[in-house]
């Protein structure tokens, strides 16, 4: 090995400066690596990277590859059990020191079992592990670790190929974490369908398509003068208690949530083809009653009990809408504009003004293919001619009064 050690550290650097880059995360990475390390003949049985991540619910990821199991990516929360886990770990010495950490579980069994993770190891029949901090062109340091079975564990020449290749591992590790980040950011501040668009570059200010959707309104009845009577952070926990439960259920049903404007979530389901809409409106529906269910179980399970009940107004309408960016040189914000969203705002306003959990419109009747339900034409404003709406029956019974004899309706009811 003494010979082969450079030949092998030579190959994988090239590799990592090379084709590395064209895989698609860290994940896919280490698990190569892995590969080639021991057709090196270098003994690893496990490699793990650790990199802090910019989530809104994830603080860091490892990815993990074994040679007798399959390559996990694990995310790690912000909670107190994996705070404790890291204050045991050598990952904390390593972040401290940036320094290597290095537990020589068979040679040494004592130092093993000062970090938990060393007894877990020797338990599985790990006989070396070591550490090495990856540093970040940002001055931070993340860590990968390789660990080995093999008898005596590694030796000073494995060790050597890891430290060559640890730099150039970084660098690419360091690229996919940046992708990562902006595709982490880009889908949580403006939606995987926009966020894949700005970063592909397809997009620039004022471009965008015209796209056939259903478009949904939500919104919280008695929100102004709740707003004015609650403090501001229980005002911040019941908004994210509701617009995590639309967002959850927009989402399920194959939606997606555009915007948050106020206490209003504005939500599409994009479709092409007289056959999509009838699935789009159908998915539309069932969000509508999810959203319903999943609010009514928050206020029976009084999670929020320093907030007083939610109660909400759903409107869907569709049509041709843009769908694209818009806003000054600086501030550019994706968003879908036309008669048909401001309609669908409208016929919210509806909602809550006749105190109806559910309206749609006459083009979503039109797309069911029946107008049960008719609860009235109302005029409102922008719009010339009154707007017919109907109040479906979304409580999943037979007794359902919004097109029961209609297969799609059935097809509501048994899910």
């Amino acid at each position: 090995m003494v010979l082969e050690a450079p030949l092998v550290a030579a190959d994988v650097v090239q590799w990592l400066y090379s084709d590395a880059p064209q895989l698609k995360g860290t994940l896919e990475i280490i698990t190569e690596l892995g590969q080639r390390l021991r057709a090196g003949k270098v003994p690893v049985d496990r490699v793990t990277t650790g990199i802090w991540v910019v989530h809104p619910n994830v603080r860091a990821e490892a990815s993990i590859w074994s040679s007798d199991g399959t390559p996990e990516l694990v995310l790690y929360t912000a909670d107190s059990k994996t705070k404790d886990d890291y204050v045991k770990s050598p990952v904390k010495r390593v972040h401290e020191s940036r320094q290597p950490v290095r537990i020589a579980i068979e040679r040494d069994p004592a130092a093993a079992d000062e970090y938990p993770v060393g007894a877990e190891m020797r338990e599985e029949g790990y006989t070396d592990y070591i550490a090495l901090p990856m540093p970040f062109s940002d001055g931070s340091v993340k860590f990968a670790s390789f660990a080995t079975k093999s008898p005596g564990g590694f030796s000073n020449s494995h060790v050597g190929v890891f430290d060559s290749l640890i730099r150039p591992l970084a660098l690419v590790c360091e690229l996919k974490t940046l992708r990562r980040t902006a595709e982490t950011v880009l889908n949580t501040y403006v939606g995987p369908r926009a966020g894949s668009k700005v970063l592909d570059g397809t997009t620039r200010r004022g471009e965008g398509e015209w796209i056939k959707a259903v478009v949904s309104f939500a919104d919280i009845r008695g929100f102004t003068r709740l707003s004015n009577t609650l403090p501001a952070d229980k005002i911040v926990l019941f908004l994210n208690k509701y617009f995590g439960a639309m967002t959850a259920a927009v989402e399920a049903h194959g939606g997606e949530v555009l915007k948050f404007i106020g206490d209003e979530v504005m939500a599409i389901f994009p479709y092409q083809s007289d056959e999509e809409a009838g699935q789009a409106a159908l998915r539309g529906l069932m969000a509508a009653r999810e959203t319903l269910s999943r609010i009514a179980e928050i206020n029976s399970d009084r999670t929020c009990m320093e907030t007083p009940d939610m109660s909400v107004g759903i409107a869907l309408h569709a049509g041709d809408v843009f769908y694209g960016n818009v806003g000054s040189e600086t501030r550019l914000d994706f968003t879908v504009v036309g008669p048909v969203v401001n309609l669908a705002s409208r016929i919210a306003g509806l909602a809550k003004d006749l105190e109806r959990q559910v309206l749609v419109s006459d083009a979503i009747a039109e797309i069911m293919g029946c107008r049960s339900g008719l609860f009235g034409r109302y005029q409102v404003k922008g719009f010339d001619d009154p707007v017919a709406v109907y109040s479906p029956d979304l409580s999943g019974t037979s007794e359902m009064g919004y097109c029961p004899d209609n297969t799609a309706e059935r097809a509501l009811e048994a899910n």
